[in-house]
């Protein structure tokens, strides 16, 4: 009786692709020699990704969205304030990369222009700036409505440029236990927060708004 053929999943081919990297120190040629040598079809990776650039990309996301259910199933999280909340993210996140960080240096480092190896972390920064937008409380928040959705916007963007610093710093960290990255993160997050405080930007507002009466006002 023939032995009925396992059915992949999307974990099974992510968990091939990483070993084979490892393995071999190189990509996949293509989705055809990539389903060949790991004993699956195309049609089943293509159940799940359209091009290998696809599934590199879906790996860094996938980092994303293991850190944010373990935060999650952590109670007290929920109580958390926004500085926190992103402490918890980034000491999690950067569990999971340790736990991976072979694969993560020889994937950001595969080709040698830097930029097309960032591509892979155009998913994980959609979902990062995702996550940001999320846990912004009120604290953070312009009073003014007409300026907060620029104030968002830039408050994403500059907490995506401080994770990938914190990713650089990361890779290129040799202290044991990376504990130089762990005080990293502390320091920058904690820095962060300092120049996001808000109620300076409202009275400068403020008083551009008088101003600006003061001066039409004055014409009258």
């Amino acid at each position: 009786m023939a032995t009925k053929k396992k059915v992949i999943t999307k974990d099974d081919i992510v968990s091939k692709y990483m070993e084979e990297v490892l393995e071999k120190g190189q990509k996949p040629k293509s989705v055809y020699h990539f389903a060949k040598e790991n004993d699956f079809t195309e049609a089943e990776f293509y159940a799940f990704f359209g091009t290998l650039e696809g599934l590199e990309k879906e790996i860094f996301r996938l980092f994303f969205e293991n850190t944010v259910n373990l935060l999650h199933k952590n109670e007290e999280y929920q109580g958390y304030d926004m500085k926190n909340k992103m402490l918890s993210f980034y000491f999690t996140f950067f569990e999971i990369l340790t736990a991976n960080r072979s694969y993560v240096l020889q994937s950001l480092k595969m080709d040698r222009n830097p930029l097309k190896n960032l591509v892979q972390l155009t998913a994980l920064r959609n979902s990062f700036k995702e996550y940001v937008s999320e846990i912004l409380t009120d604290d953070y928040r312009l009073e003014q409505e007409k300026f907060q959705k620029f104030q968002e916007k830039a408050i994403q963007e500059s907490s995506w440029v401080q994770l990938m610093m914190t990713i650089k710093f990361w890779m290129e960290d040799e202290s044991p236990a990376f504990e130089k990255t762990d005080i990293f993160i502390e320091k920058s997050v904690n820095a962060s927060f300092e120049l996001m405080n808000v109620a300076p930007m409202n009275h400068l507002i403020d008083f551009g708004k008088f101003l600006f009466k003061e001066k039409v006002y004055s014409r009258q």
